[in-house]
């Protein structure tokens, strides 16, 4: 049983840190790069964000190389996007 629990755990562990490429996302208060995949990109806004919003910002998706080795860049704002996109 201990054994099936760890098998478990370490599936668990692995399918979180998949979206995370080799190095995983780096950010600070003004922005940051997430390696890039497929699956990185589908959850690209909500890795973003979680980082920005630990700052009390809003993210945004700046741009999106699709390449391996490459990187979705966000920077992070005071205002929300939309607030962003009516000027």
């Amino acid at each position: 049983m201990a054994s099936t629990m760890k098998r478990l755990a370490a599936v668990a562990a692995f399918l979180l840190l998949a979206n995370c490429g080799v190095y995983g996302p780096k950010g600070n208060d003004t922005g940051g790069i997430i390696p890039w995949s497929p699956a990185a990109e589908h959850d690209a806004l909500e890795i973003a964000q979680a980082d920005c919003g630990s700052f009390d910002k809003y993210a945004v998706i700046t741009s999106v190389n699709r390449h391996y080795g490459d990187y979705i860049a966000y920077a992070c704002t005071w205002r929300p996007t939309r607030a962003i996109y009516r000027r």
